[in-house]
């Protein structure tokens, strides 16, 4: 997938959940829902702006910041390696938040649900995908997990990705388990990328000490 395709599969979806606010429009209530607490509870509210323009134009802001990022880095050549799976990440992470708009407007439609464990799928699926790119990411700057330890050499970055690939996946998996639990949701979300996040830290780490034994993660003997 080219970063031009995605860029325009951003400008169809996000224009038409905005062109779908504006049509809603009439029929919502005067203070629009925006905000959901962690029991997926309506706990704030907006203007039309916050409502219906503010996440669009946000995923598009975001989109052409991600899309920029590999012209910057200094490892842009590693970027180019895995670039199909980064801008079908890009693509994902539109979806994602399109998904959300969607809710919203059908949350100020009048249905109720609990917005927190709808988007549990949203976010399993997200984090599986996650999982997946790190399998194909190679070193750089801005995506992965970035430790002084990974960024300093291949093979701890390489090894700690694919310790992390799992359990991205494993997390995306638990993740979506929070729908059949809406008042632990929360929980089945974070606790695991919580718990991938400190391990992957610690482990590149380890791997890095592992393969220069007598080195610091500045290249620097200890």
């Amino acid at each position: 997938m080219k970063a031009k395709t995605v860029l325009i599969w951003t400008i169809i979806l996000t224009a038409a959940v905005i062109v779908l606010g504006l049509v809603l429009l009439p029929r919502f209530p005067e203070n629009i829902a925006t905000h959901w607490n962690e029991r997926g509870e309506a706990d704030g509210y907006g203007s039309t702006f916050m409502g219906i323009w503010f996440l669009p134009l946000m995923t598009i802001g975001l989109v052409l910041l991600l899309l920029g990022i590999p012209k910057i880095d200094p490892l842009r050549k590693n970027f180019e390696t895995f670039r199909k799976e980064y801008n079908l990440f890009i693509l994902l992470f539109v979806i994602f938040f399109v998904y959300l708009q969607v809710l919203t407007l059908l949350f100020n439609l009048g249905y109720r649900f609990n917005m927190l464990a709808l988007m549990m799928p949203a976010f399993g699926g997200f984090f599986y995908y996650v999982g997946m790119l790190m399998e194909k990411a190679k070193r750089n700057y801005f995506i992965g997990i970035r430790t002084p330890w990974t960024l300093a050499d291949d093979q701890v970055w390489d090894e700690t990705h694919r310790a992390g690939a799992k359990g991205f996946k494993i997390s995306g998996i638990v993740t979506v388990l929070g729908v059949f639990f809406p008042s632990l949701a929360i929980f089945f979300m974070m606790v695991p990328i919580l718990g991938v996040s400190i391990y992957t830290i610690v482990y590149s780490y380890v791997v890095y000490r592992r393969y220069y034994p007598n080195h610091n993660g500045n290249g620097i003997k200890s």
